[in-house]
């Protein structure tokens, strides 16, 4: 069986609006295998969750794929563009073989119902389970994301837990029929680290277990580190850098990913002020010509004004490290 479960190439969603075309996602393309976890970075603003909801098929007007194919394998060996499948197929997968994880889990939580009637039919849309089955199944997921006596929590409903615990749950729903594919955008953020720690546990031992892939957006770089397979680093909706974890952040070759590792807190003196990128993202509806990083950029110049292609940068025969840099040798840590 192929080993290539999504493959985004050339991806485009804009945003009609009235101060103009707003792109937030500009020429994206990546590739993930089952079982890979691939950490999605960047600041806000620079298209991480728009491509998520891209791949889900979850956007809302005025947003629109303008270009691009997302193509999904399933285990039948069967390929699916999802940009032009049926609103009914993509229903079919989600919650089945494709799953989210929102960052708020009021958009995925049902306020009027209670907890175990809320997972045993997200069990029951994609299987045909007995009642008693699906409550045992639900019951063991809300166990490995760490939520105490899950068999008292699945008769209440979502008011009677704290923010954490919601998210929890969310997160316990989202891997109920273990998706081939799912994509997490930033579901630990309101989480303490403690509970962050065996989420990212329990996330980590299924997609190793089960051979599910994970997409996990975040702009925290010190996490991916530990959780991620592969890296993609995100800027103004387009990727500038990607490639494997450890080769990444040992030896980056963008400026934009240079100035996210020096901001991490650890990485600066006791003492001194936090390093800050100069500058501001541009707006998506406003980018420079070339390079959008080239307002902010200390090696910029007049070649920078035209679109930097991917080129592999690795000095390691049959990886890939792709850069969008006119300037990569230069770059140091």
């Amino acid at each position: 069986m192929n080993d290539t479960l999504l493959e985004v190439r050339g991806l485009q969603t804009w945003f009609e609006t009235r101060a103009g075309t707003v792109r937030s996602v500009n020429d994206v393309s990546l590739t993930l295998k089952r079982g890979e976890i691939l950490g999605l970075v960047g600041e806000s603003g620079s298209g991480k969750s728009v491509t998520g909801y891209s791949i889900m098929g979850l956007l809302e007007s005025p947003g629109r794929i303008v270009g691009g194919s997302i193509s999904f394998h399933g285990r039948d060996g069967q390929v699916e563009d999802l940009v032009n499948v049926s609103q009914e197929r993509l229903r079919q997968l989600r919650g089945d073989r494709i799953a989210m994880i929102f960052q708020d889990p009021a958009t995925s939580l049902n306020p009027v119902l209670r907890v175990d009637t809320q997972m045993c039919e997200a069990l029951h849309s994609h299987a045909e389970l007995s009642q008693a089955e699906a409550h045992r199944i639900a019951h063991d997921a809300l166990k490995r994301v760490g939520i105490p006596a899950p068999e008292e929590r699945l008769k209440s409903y979502p008011h009677q837990f704290s923010g954490g615990m919601r998210q929890r749950v969310a997160i316990a729903t989202a891997i109920l029929n273990k998706p081939d594919l799912i994509i997490a955008d930033e579901p630990t953020t309101a989480l303490d680290v403690t509970v962050q720690a065996q989420i990212l546990y329990e996330v980590k031992k299924l997609c190793r277990e089960s051979g599910t892939a994970l997409v996990w957006i975040t702009h925290d770089l010190s996490l991916v580190s530990g959780l991620a397979d592969q890296i993609a680093v995100m800027y103004a909706g387009r990727i500038v850098e990607s490639g494997p974890v450890a080769e990444v952040m040992s030896a980056p070759r963008h400026p934009y990913t240079v100035g996210l590792m020096k901001s991490i807190p650890s990485n600066n003196p006791r003492g001194q002020p936090l390093y800050q990128i100069p500058g501001m993202a541009p707006s998506a509806a406003n980018l420079p010509e070339g390079c959008a990083f080239r307002p902010r950029c200390a090696f910029a110049s007049e070649i920078c004004a035209t679109v930097p292609e991917a080129i592999n940068r690795s000095s390691q025969p049959g990886v890939e490290h792709l850069v969008r840099c006119f300037h990569a040798d230069k770059v140091k840590v």
